[in-house]
């Protein structure tokens, strides 16, 4: 059976993955979700990097799933460790020298938002409203538990660091996109997708997070897209 390595997003821990990993338990597979130090001044993406490889150690079959902006992270453990396959979900999609916080504007991120804000009858340039962008289509019983958690704080330091990489790691990859993320708009994504990895996401409906809306089809996917490659 594979490792599994779930890599969490900003701002967040490995309780996101809750859900998804005794599913993937269940079905006889070895699961890694370290806690990336987000909220250390100190560490940019090399150091989330280090504390995944330091969390895998000696485990092979890596199959990496990395959420948001765990897709700046989950390459460079691509470039360090041997990996089955790189499964970006709802992620951010890095070019060589890009930090993160030039990503949204070279992207055309706000302009996306604004129009799917829009589209949805959101308020446009409004407050950010953490309930109706990220937990819309997320079961009222994890959101409230989500919601009485403390929220981890989120260093600055990644959005100032160049991406280190010089290009993308010779891995086989495979993007999920969420049809009905209000964070990164599908339409969006696809286009950056295309642009910056070559290729046509995979889709479901959910919103930006889908290990909690969407715990059982987030695995349905991930095995599917490790038998496809493993066959």
């Amino acid at each position: 059976m594979a490792t599994y390595v779930l890599i969490h997003g900003a701002s967040s821990d490995s309780w996101y993955w809750h859900l998804v990993i005794p599913k993937l338990q269940a079905l006889g597979h070895d699961v890694v979700a370290p806690d990336l130090p987000c909220d250390d001044d100190g560490a940019g993406f090399e150091e989330y990097a280090g504390a995944v490889v330091n969390a895998i150690g000696n485990r092979r079959d890596l199959i990496l799933v990395a959420q948001s902006m765990g897709g700046f992270t989950a390459p460079i453990v691509c470039e360090r460790l041997p990996v089955n396959l790189l499964v970006m979900v709802a992620a951010m999609v890095p070019r060589p020298n890009e930090s993160a916080g030039e990503w949204w504007d070279n992207t055309g991120y706000m302009q996306a938002r604004r129009e799917c804000d829009a589209a949805l009858g959101l308020p446009v340039d409004g407050d950010f409203n953490v309930r109706t962008i990220f937990f819309h289509d997320v079961p009222a019983e994890v959101t409230a538990e989500a919601m009485a958690r403390r929220e981890r704080g989120q260093s600055g330091t990644p959005f100032t660091r160049p991406w280190p990489l010089r290009t993308w790691p010779d891995v086989p990859i495979q993007f999920l996109l969420c049809r009905n993320d209000r964070f990164f708009p599908a339409e969006f994504m696809r286009r950056v997708v295309q642009e910056r990895l070559g290729i046509a996401p995979d889709e479901m409906e959910s919103g930006h997070l889908p290990a909690l809306a969407h715990p059982g089809e987030l695995v349905r996917r991930l095995e599917a897209y490790r038998v496809e490659r493993a066959g």
